[in-house]
């Protein structure tokens, strides 16, 4: 005699991004923007190496560390987002270059901030003050070196391979594209004149973000056109 089994069958369904996570961006942009701003009022960026500036940069310092996590938990959600308007149209290198620069840029300002952190902490059970004067003197250069060399010329390596895929692609307005490459070269070379250059990188995801936000009840928050019909 032959059984009838019923047979459950699992229904895999799609994971759609979030329409919350298209604030991921402007989230960032406001928390590092402050970060940042809290950072280089702190540094002196052309003080002598025995002018005591950890003085009056501990509670700006502080404040600075404490945002930086929260800063960088956005930033992955808005990579994220990026990432799955790019969908079917992503090209594996420059997928690749844009994803491991957005990452080495958090490093180098995850770095930035605990650097800030540490100088904070060693003040305070320091029992040498020249001696400290002189931790203080490293760290500030190294807080510098993180920042401007490396965390932001990883940023303009961000935004030049996510803008040749919007180009390859034409996710987005020419005038966009052409605006990032823009930014991004001057942030490849105009970092040494001043340390405040950095402050480009979230204005830019900003625009970005109120740019896709713009669109959202068109193409749920994704960066080219509606892909609310592809099938999986």
């Amino acid at each position: 005699m032959r059984l009838n089994v019923p047979v459950k069958q699992n229904s895999l369904r799609r994971l759609t991004t979030p329409r919350a996570a298209g604030l991921a961006g402007v989230l960032f942009a406001v928390l590092f923007g402050a970060a940042l701003v809290l950072i280089r009022t702190a540094v002196p960026e052309g003080a002598d190496v025995d002018s005591p500036w950890l003085d009056g940069a501990t509670t700006h310092l502080k404040w600075a560390s404490l945002l930086m996590p929260f800063a960088g938990i956005a930033f992955l959600w808005f990579i994220g987002v990026v990432r799955d308007g790019l969908g079917r149209y992503e090209d594996r290198f420059f997928a690749t270059v844009f994803f491991g620069s957005g990452l080495l840029f958090l490093a180098m300002m995850f770095a930035t901030s605990a650097v800030g952190a540490a100088l904070i902490a060693t003040r305070a059970v320091s029992v040498d003050p020249a001696v400290h004067a002189e931790v203080a003197a490293f760290g500030r250069v190294l807080l510098l070196t993180f920042s401007k060399t490396y965390g932001l010329r990883m940023g303009a390596v961000f935004m030049i391979s996510l803008a040749t895929i919007w180009l390859k692609t034409g996710l987005m307005p020419r005038w966009m594209i052409y605006g990032t490459y823009t930014a991004a070269v001057a942030l490849l070379f105009a970092s040494d004149l001043s340390m405040w250059t950095v402050l480009a990188f979230p204005a830019w995801v900003l625009v970005v973000s109120v740019l896709a936000l713009s669109r959202a009840g068109v193409i749920d928050l994704h960066f080219g056109e509606d892909r609310r019909h592809d099938t999986v």
